[in-house]
Order: structure tokens, then sequence, then C-alpha cells
């Protein structure tokens, strides 16, 4: 494991544990920069409430989950309203739909079984269990962590479901500049790999690269030049949706295994 990484250059997008990551990469023979592609995440209060607000006095047919943190967020900004029975009530009456384990545990502790759930713990696998029901018409309140979906938002607005959502956390952009560099060191290839631990760290790279007009010039590096690492469904799937093929991504969604499937992916190229 030590010499897995010898040789090569990651640039660290994330802004969370960059120093555990730079320290494995360092342990594996690699090179870490850090180049975070996106600000702090936060507690985004106010549009907590007014969500909150509109979720209990207005009920939804359906309630559609996809983050356990987020779901906790809720709960704990209800309680501090005294609202939280009302709102355990107004979610027990609606169907509710899960992506991911984390949730599903989010719900458990409450009480509550979702109808429906993802099958890999990705947004597909979501809107593959729920395409079995007929939304058309229906109420639904879409809870997301702090990223849009687009993909889900767009499917939901096909079959006709009347969607609200809500966000309780935001993510920011990083410092000016920080996109800058790592856009120029992926189009030069002056690193081998871009590890992404989120979905709005890639977003945000994005957003710059198409503003810059040096958007197709970035993906056709990705798919020549510099590997795009990912932690893990949700990420490779936003990477995806703007036509990534090549992505290395681990089974199990945690960072250190991100870098030994990167070192297996290496070794087998070689």
């Amino acid at each position: 494991m030590a010499e897995q990484l010898k040789g090569i250059i990651v640039a660290l997008a994330g802004p969370r544990k960059s120093e555990e990551m730079a320290k494995l990469v360092h342990n594996m023979g690699g090179t870490a920069f850090h180049r975070p592609a996106q600000g702090t995440v936060f507690l985004d209060d106010e549009g907590l409430r007014k969500g909150l607000d509109s979720w209990i006095q207005n009920p939804p047919d359906w309630a559609i989950l996809t983050t356990g943190m987020g779901l906790d967020a809720l709960f704990e900004k209800a309680e501090g309203a005294g609202d939280a029975e009302r709102f355990l009530e107004v979610l027990s009456r609606s169907q509710i739909a899960a992506r991911g384990y984390k949730t599903v545990n989010a719900l458990k502790k409450r009480g509550l079984v979702p109808v429906v759930r993802d099958d890999d713990g990705s947004t597909t696998g979501l809107i593959r269990g729920l395409q079995s029901f007929d939304l058309k018409g229906k109420e639904v309140v879409l809870q997301l962590h702090g990223d849009p979906s687009p993909r889900l938002v767009s499917w939901l607005d096909e079959v006709g479901a009347a969607t609200r959502q809500i966000l309780p956390y935001r993510h920011t952009p990083p410092q000016p500049g920080e996109l800058e560099r790592l856009l120029t060191e992926i189009l030069e290839g002056s690193i081998d790999v871009v590890a992404f631990t989120s979905a709005p760290q890639f977003r945000f790279l994005v957003e710059y690269a198409r503003s810059q007009g040096n958007l197709a010039e970035m993906l056709e590096a990705f798919e020549e030049k510099v590997i795009a690492l990912s932690v893990g469904r949700i990420t490779s799937q936003a990477l995806k949706e703007e036509g990534i093929q090549r992505i290395v991504t681990p089974e199990h969604e945690r960072m250190g295994s991100m870098f030994v499937e990167l070192g297996r992916y290496l070794a087998a190229k070689e």
C-alpha cells in the first residue's frame, strides 16, 4: 500500500478532513494539494424555519427525504419551536420515500418506515422505487441537503408532481481564486487526480469552467489526462450528469476506501 500512489499528484477538492486525506495520500507515496472547490456548509436557519412552517401548515401527500442529517436538523428546529409532535404527525400521514441508510435510520428512531427507498443509495435508485406510484397532481415536499438535485426535480416535474423543496443546509463557494487555480491545473494536466467528496464541489467547478468558456476542455481533460476520483454514488452521479465517463469510486463510501480504490485502479493500468 505504501507505494500505490508513488509519483501521483492529487488535488483535494473537499474543505473537510483535508489534512487526514493528505496524510493518507502521503502514506501511499503520493503528493496531495489542498484545492477546495467549495466553502463552508452551514445550517440555513431562516430557510429551515420557513420550509418547516410551510410543511406543517400545508401537509404534502408525499415526503421525499434524501439525508438523515437534514431530517435531524428539521426535527431539532421543530423541537425548538415546540412543533416536534405536529411535525411528526404530519410526516407520519404522508407517504414517505427515503434515500440512503442514514435517512432510513433517522426515520426508524422516530418510529417511521418509508414506503419507498432506493435500491443502491443513489437518486437514480430512488427514482426507480418511485416509478410504480402515480404522483400526478400530488403535493410533494422534497428534502435535500444543501445541493440541488436537478435530475430528481426534473423527473418529479415530468410525472406531474407539485414539488416544494427544502434545503436545511447551504453550501458556499470557495475563496476567489481557488477554482481558477484548480481549473488551470486540470487543463494543464499538472495534477493527476482530483478527489471529490461531495457533489457541490464538482458543481461549483463546472459553473466556474462554464463561465470561463472552458467546460468542454475541462471535461476532455478528465477523460484523457486527469482522473476524477469520487467518494460515492451521489458525487459520481453529479460527474456523470456532465458526461464524465472515467470515474474511480469505492464500493464503500469512505474517504480511506476512495484512495485504496485509486491505488487498485492505477495498479491495474500498469
